[in-house]
Order: structure tokens, then C-alpha cells, then sequence
């Protein structure tokens, strides 16, 4: 993208920004938003209340800002929705339909969009934070690897359209659609606008 993807415009505001709004939408309820970012990055101003943490190790990757994130929940909440910073089509009902798949014999609900698995936009429990730590310390740094080390439920583009509010606030399930060139984050803001 030659830039950070946080700041990039979204429709007047940071890319950061939005999608801390629609992940507020998305645990409503007294839900906490957590944004996990490396210490050196630059953030945009977020609204009062959205909570910001570094991670201990920048070249630790996604995993990294995961765990930092799951750190800073700790016991106000015992699940996770997380959202990577470059899926400007995000709805809310996504995140509450993952929320909602949690069931008490899964760690983390993970989509499988296509032949694609989505750890970066998944449900995961904040109890697999001793996890990601044995995953960073053996030198894993893919998001990919853990759920393969937790009791995750997979689930595909019909399950997720089967849950009425996301089927009409999203029915093509652009929410996963990344965008990684200026001219795919031109084409998400005629989409969304």
C-alpha cells in the first residue's frame, strides 16, 4: 500500500478508525476494544474508551499483537472478536454472528471464505493466551498456526449466511475482503458508498 494501512481514509476517516467503530457495534453491550499495534506505529485519535496496547515484540507478528490484546482483556471478558486493519467492508452483524458461534465445546471460530482459512478475522477465548505464548517462544508467527492448537469450529460461507441479520447486512460476505493496492481500497469505497 506504501503507507500504513491504519491511516489510510476511509471516507473522512482513519481506516483505523472505522473499524474500531464497527468492532464497537459488534460486541455492543459493554463490550472493550482493544487495538493491538507495534510500539514504534502511528494511530490515528480513536474515540474515548477504545483501548490502545503495544505489543513486547514487534517482529512477533500478528500472534504478537493477538496475545498483547488478549493480555489486555484479561477478565473483563472471556472472548475475543478480532479484526485485522485491512477489511474496510466490515459489517457488525459479522461480528456478532462469530460471537455467537462460540459454543462451550470450541476455543476460537474460525471462517473458512472459499478455500481460505480466516484467523485474523475469527473468535477467539482470552484463556488461549498461554497458547499464543508457547506458539511465540517455539518461533511460530503465523495467526494460521493456532487454531490448529485449540478446539476451533471451523465454519464456511453458508453457516455464516444462515444467521438472518448477517445474510442482510451482508449477503456477499464482502466483510473479508482485503484490501492491500490503493486501487483495491478505491474499489471497497465505491462498493461501500
Amino acid at each position: 500500500m506504501g503507507r500504513s494501512k491504519a491511516l489510510l481514509d476511509w471516507h473522512g476517516v482513519p481506516l483505523l478508525a472505522h473499524l474500531a467503530d464497527v468492532a464497537r457495534e459488534s460486541v455492543s453491550g459493554g463490550g472493550q476494544v482493544v487495538i493491538a499495534a507495534a510500539e514504534s506505529q502511528h494511530l490515528p485519535p480513536l474515540r474515548p474508551g477504545i483501548e490502545v496496547v503495544r505489543d513486547a515484540n514487534a517482529a512477533g507478528g500478528p500472534l504478537e499483537g493477538l496475545l498483547a490484546g488478549l493480555y489486555a482483556l484479561g477478565d473483563r471478558a472471556d472472548r475475543a472478536f478480532v479484526v485485522p486493519v485491512d477489511v474496510p467492508l466490515l459489517r457488525p452483524a459479522l461480528g456478532v454472528a462469530l460471537l455467537g458461534l462460540l459454543d462451550d465445546t470450541h476455543d476460537a471460530v474460525v471462517p473458512v471464505i472459499g478455500d481460505r482459512r480466516q484467523p485474523l478475522l475469527a473468535v477467539y477465548r482470552v484463556s488461549l493466551a498461554p497458547v499464543i505464548r508457547a506458539l511465540l517462544d517455539e518461533g511460530a508467527g503465523r495467526a494460521g498456526d493456532l487454531p490448529e492448537r485449540c478446539r476451533c469450529r471451523w465454519v464456511g460461507a453458508a453457516e455464516l449466511l444462515a444467521d438472518p441479520a448477517l445474510a442482510v447486512a451482508d449477503p456477499e460476505l464482502e466483510s473479508f475482503r482485503n484490501v492491500n493496492t490503493p486501487a483495491e481500497l478505491e474499489a471497497a469505497r465505491r462498493r461501500w458508498g
